[in-house]
């Protein structure tokens, strides 16, 4: 059939049995772009789902045959890709029948993974993944993965196979592509293949680069969803995997995980999935790093200090109605390391004007030390909100605290701070926390009132008062009218 009696059928639908002998033509003869066009009428063909349903294992197998023979010619071309040029192209038409067969076909999915398809489509890819510096290459390429993406969907067999097949090398060199719609569809593969399973060995030395890989596109290109479903719906829940990862990520990429992980938890009607374990090592992170947050007050800007601010967000929201981490309440140290590096902070901010100073300049300006993008914005504020949280119904907590003297601390950070936006109301809650059925703490926050030390004022100007009742003393808000 010539090239002028295919423009003449675009819209006709060539029978089953036709283009089984149509294709199987295209290995008896030199190829040329009557050959292409065949393929194109194929692929336009199985975008009917009738079409798709009626195709048999014989047009495959011809397929697969002429797969298997562009293969070859490809390979023999070695670096001379221009003489294989119309090859190329009818190997990416070919990926692009094997990708519509698959739609909503289980029945021809598993009929192109019983012919071998899954096999032969990723050793070319293989080969091809070393000619990338040509635009026919690059189209065979995202049309492959575009097919294994179609046949893993919902077969747990084929996502098993490419699996086996593709990581972590495969899955590793295209997500290192150049080419963004090649990294997103190979993202969608991966999502697609990804299992409890699978995810545990991504934790192992030699697979951990392909994890480290995926969390860096989360951060470097954040509009590829797939990484960053990728991330959420599996990485975040293995604590193997996430422990593995952060010991060997960059601080920037830590930052990532710990905003991906922020803003899952803060999902409404959804189940965060993260592992105590998860929470654990976090809070041990937090604690082993904490104080590099001091070296803010010198002016120098450490990635670290960022991370260790980061993992303080988290902690408060893990500890903030979320029953499955309230366990931390109990973790070794982490209400003391968080008391005493609240003391720190405070005393940095009140020796000398730097970035822990209190300020009443909501302006922003560059005289004011700080900024609505400072590093430290709401970190002393965060600081007395994790204590809060910790001391919350924890008689042990509440004990600690008055221990460590940290009633009088908080309590002298009761006043407003443009730098620490809700400070004052934060440390109201931690108050209320540590005075709650707590006879010991509310004799002494009445021993510091009679003594001059605790400057209930602040208190009042916020709407509440200390009140002593039975011997006890309450913390309640201040009537509007008094």
């Amino acid at each position: 059939m010539h090239l002028d009696q295919w423009e003449d059928r675009n819209n006709a639908e060539v029978p089953i049995m036709e283009m089984t002998a149509l294709i199987s033509g295209i290995l008896n003869k030199k190829h040329c772009p009557e050959d292409l066009q065949i393929l194109k009428s194929f692929t336009a063909a199985l975008r009917d789902k009738e079409y798709r349903d009626a195709v048999n294992e014989a047009v495959f197998s011809a397929l697969l045959r002429v797969l298997t023979r562009f293969t070859d010619e490809i390979r023999a071309a070695g670096q001379d890709v221009p003489s294989v040029t119309l090859e190329l192209q009818m190997t990416a038409e070919c990926f692009r029948v094997q990708r519509n067969a698959c739609v909503q076909s289980t029945g021809n999915q598993c009929l192109l993974r019983e012919l071998g398809f899954i096999d032969v489509s990723l050793k070319l890819l293989n080969y091809l993944l070393t000619k990338l510096s040509q635009d026919d290459v690059l189209e065979s390429v995202r049309c492959v993965i575009q097919f294994l993406g179609n046949i893993a969907v919902g077969n747990r067999q084929c996502k098993d196979d490419i699996w086996q097949l593709a990581f972590p090398n495969n899955f590793l060199q295209l997500l290192c592509l150049e080419d963004k719609k090649a990294v997103t569809y190979a993202s969608m593969v991966m999502h697609t293949c990804l299992d409890e399973a699978k995810v545990e060995t991504m934790a192992e030395p030699q697979n951990i680069s392909l994890a480290l890989k995926v969390m860096e596109l989360c951060r470097t290109q954040p509009d590829i969803d797939w990484t960053v479903l990728i991330a959420t719906q599996h990485f975040l829940k293995s604590a193997v995997l996430v422990e593995s990862m952060y010991t060997r990520m960059n601080h920037h990429d830590r930052v990532t995980l710990l905003e991906l992980l922020l803003a899952q938890m803060r999902e409404e009607d959804a189940e965060c999935g993260v592992p105590p374990a998860v929470a654990s090592f976090l809070a041990s992170s937090f604690q082993n790093g904490c104080n590099t947050v001091l070296t803010l007050a010198t002016g120098s800007v450490l990635q670290e200090a960022l991370t260790v601010i980061s993992l303080l967000d988290v902690l408060c929201e893990m500890t903030s109605d979320h029953r499955e981490f309230m366990f931390l309440q109990d973790h070794p140290d982490l209400l003391a390391n968080t008391t005493d590096l609240l003391a720190q902070v405070h005393a940095i901010g009140k020796s000398s004007k730097n970035i822990f100073s209190a300020s009443q300049n909501f302006s922003f300006s560059e005289e004011a030390g700080s900024s609505p993008y400072s590093p430290v914005i709401s970190f002393k504020a965060h600081l007395i909100r994790l204590i809060g949280n910790l001391c919350h119904n924890k008689t042990d907590n509440q004990n600690k605290i008055r221990e460590l003297e940290g009633i009088p601390l908080i309590l002298d950070n009761c006043n407003i701070d443009s730098n620490n936006p809700f400070i004052n109301q934060w440390a109201v809650f931690a108050i209320r926390n540590l005075l709650q059925n707590n006879l010991e703490n509310q004799k002494l926050v009445a021993s510091l009132e009679k003594c001059g030390v605790a400057d209930y004022s602040r208190l009042r100007e916020l709407g509440f008062q200390v009140e002593e009742r039975d011997g006890s003393l309450l913390l309640k808000p201040v009537r509007k009218d008094t």
